[in-house]
């Protein structure tokens, strides 16, 4: 389905997963990141990865430490609480279920688009799938060798 990647996640939300993802991952070894380290790893401009990560602490994801040895981190107790679907919520709200899967103005059930009834079956799936995934799961996966950030 071609036409979910145009409008799946944000590259805002993308590189908030990625970098919740590598923050946590960082906390389970007890470490605290700065933004350069964050931006580095995720591979993500500076100065864009500084709003996301205050977008996430604003939404309380991640915690924040100033001063020099300052950074960000996660609490280890709180990293198994976080789910995928919280992060995605504090960077794209929940507009990843509503609209049209093909950007049109007017789509509803009673006048849908081409797609409309499948895409309803994806989000769904997709929703189940964001409330069901902790933070945990995605920075042990990245801790273990699983899977991979930053290719």
């Amino acid at each position: 389905m071609w036409f979910l990647k145009l409008s799946m996640f944000s590259k805002a939300c993308e590189y908030g997963i990625k970098a919740s993802i590598y923050v946590a991952q960082q906390s389970l070894q007890g470490n605290c990141v700065n933004l350069k380290t964050v931006a580095k790893e995720i591979n993500s401009p500076e100065a864009f990865t500084a709003k996301i990560l205050q977008q996430l602490v604003k939404n309380k994801i991640l915690d924040s430490i100033k001063g020099a040895k300052g950074g960000f981190l996660i609490e280890e107790k709180r990293i198994n609480q976080i789910q995928l679907g919280d992060i995605v919520y504090a960077i794209d709200g929940d507009s990843i279920y509503t609209g049209c899967g093909l950007g049109l103005k007017e789509c509803n059930a009673r006048k849908p688009c081409p797609v409309h009834h499948k895409i309803l079956i994806v989000r769904k799936e997709l929703k189940n799938m964001l409330k069901n995934t902790s933070l945990f799961e995605l920075a042990n996966g990245l801790e273990i060798g699983l899977t991979y950030l930053n290719r």
